[in-house]
C-alpha cells in the first residue's frame, strides 16, 4: 500500500505535466488554424459537407466523429518514434502535419454535430467528465502560469506582426 502511495505521489505531477502540455499545444494550434477554419467555413463543397453531416443520425455522427481520432492519434507517438531514433524533419512533420489536421477535422466535426453526439447518453457522460478532468486542470497553478506566458507571447507576436505589417506598408508607399 504504502509503495501505491509513493508511485502515485511521483506519478500525478508527471501525468499532471504531460496533459498540460498536450492540451496548450492543442490549444495553440487551435487558436492558429481558427481564422483558416472560419476562412474554410465559406466554401460550398464545405457547405454541403456540413449539411450532409447534419442531416445525419447520433450514431451515424458518432461513427463519423470517431474516424479521425482513431486515424490521426497514433501520429503522436509515431512522430516522436521518429523524433527519438534521431530523424528530426520526418519526425516533425508527421507531428506537425498530424496534429493540424487532427485538430481541423476533429473540431470542425465536433463543432456541427456536438447537438447529435450529446443527445448519446453515455458520449455525455464521458463528454462531461472529461470536460470537468479539463476544468480541474485548468485551475491548477501551472496550467494558469502557462496561459499567462502563452498569452504574453501570443500578445508580444501580435504587436511584432502589426509592426512589421506598418514598416512594410510605409516602405511600400515610398514613405
Amino acid at each position: 500500500m504504502r509503495v501505491r502511495r509513493i508511485i502515485k505521489r511521483i506519478a500525478t505531477p508527471v501525468v499532471v505535466a504531460i496533459a498540460i502540455l498536450y492540451f496548450l499545444i492543442d490549444a495553440l494550434v487551435l487558436s492558429l488554424l481558427r481564422p483558416v477554419l472560419a476562412w474554410l467555413a465559406q466554401f460550398k463543397l464545405l457547405t454541403r459537407l456540413r449539411a450532409w453531416i447534419e442531416s445525419l443520425g447520433p450514431y451515424s455522427t458518432l461513427a463519423l466523429f470517431l474516424v479521425p481520432i482513431i486515424l490521426f492519434e497514433p501520429v503522436k507517438p509515431v512522430g516522436f518514434f521518429l523524433l527519438g531514433t534521431g530523424r528530426f524533419v520526418p519526425g516533425m512533420l508527421v507531428l506537425v502535419i498530424g496534429e493540424i489536421l487532427k485538430i481541423v477535422i476533429v473540431e470542425r466535426l465536433f463543432h456541427i454535430a456536438q447537438p447529435k453526439l450529446m443527445s448519446i447518453r453515455a458520449f455525455a457522460v464521458v463528454y462531461t467528465w472529461i470536460m470537468g478532468w479539463i476544468d480541474w486542470l485548468k485551475a491548477l497553478p501551472p496550467w494558469q502560469l502557462a496561459m499567462r506566458w502563452y498569452n504574453a507571447i501570443r500578445l508580444r507576436a501580435r504587436l511584432i506582426a502589426r509592426g512589421t505589417w506598418r514598416r512594410l506598408t510605409a516602405l511600400a508607399r515610398g514613405t
